[in-house]
């Protein structure tokens, strides 16, 4: 198995921490789905933040929400409520909160003039949904059953949200500052328009496409022969 950088020990250890506050979420009457909702609606916040070029105030949010993220299922586990429905919810939110953060960037880059921004915003979008589309797909029809296929590839969800928030919280305002202007006239500089923020984006981007490469090796790799035979020729095995 290609191992992710966030090993099952260290999940463990985070999933520890976050029981004491997921209990007080709980006897505040919150469900676990309803903390599921919450975390969207924090991401929702975030990209907000993010359209309007608050970058830092987003960077800060998407930190928060990456660690409220961890409250429902701990509090599922902890009051025994772990379901399918709960784990289908808590999949669908936060592709859903994913996906609006990036269209936030995406906006704060286009309306600072900056449209390459907009261009690797949607890149790095597309590129961590076929990380989890490749999970998704594998454990339906299968193979790495549970949340095995989470340990496999370097950039899992959790790695993306770290990057994505460094960028955020380290990027200019307005985003041209990032780059001298005799070194934009030069057409020469270290950084490309946008800073620290260009960066993140560019490395979610590769590393996410890496992790998707590293996830359809591993399937393939258990797959037998003889498994060929169950998809209909020239049929979309696709939902």
């Amino acid at each position: 198995m290609i191992g992710s950088v966030v090993s099952p020990e260290l999940r463990a250890r985070i999933r520890g921490l976050a029981l004491p506050i997921a209990l007080a979420f709980g006897r505040m009457g919150l469900t676990p789905n309803a903390l599921t909702v919450l975390g969207f609606g924090i991401s929702v916040v975030a990209a907000f933040a993010a359209s309007q070029q608050a970058w830092i105030p987003a960077g800060l949010l998407v930190i928060f929400g990456g660690v409220f993220d961890l409250f429902d299922g701990a509090l599922a586990r902890a009051t025994n409520k772990v379901s399918r429905l709960g784990a289908f919810l808590d999949s669908v939110f936060d592709r859903a909160g994913e996906a609006v953060l990036y269209l936030g960037i995406a906006l704060g880059c286009m309306w600072a003039g900056f449209g390459e921004g907009s261009v690797l915003a949607a890149a790095a979008m597309a590129a961590s949904f076929m990380v989890s589309y490749t999970r998704a797909k594998s454990e339906s029809l299968g193979f790495t059953r549970g949340t095995g296929m989470a340990n496999v590839g370097i950039a899992p969800r959790e790695v993306r949200l770290v990057v994505i928030s460094l960028g955020l919280l380290f990027a200019p305002t307005p985003l041209y500052e990032a780059v001298p202007v005799a070194a934009r006239c030069a057409g020469a500089c270290d950084f490309p328009q946008g800073g620290y923020l260009t960066t993140a984006l560019v490395v979610i981007t590769v590393l996410a496409l890496i992790t998707t490469i590293q996830r359809i090796v591993h399937v393939t790799r258990q797959t037998p022969p003889e498994s060929t035979s169950a998809a209909t020729p020239g049929g979309d095995q696709h939902p």
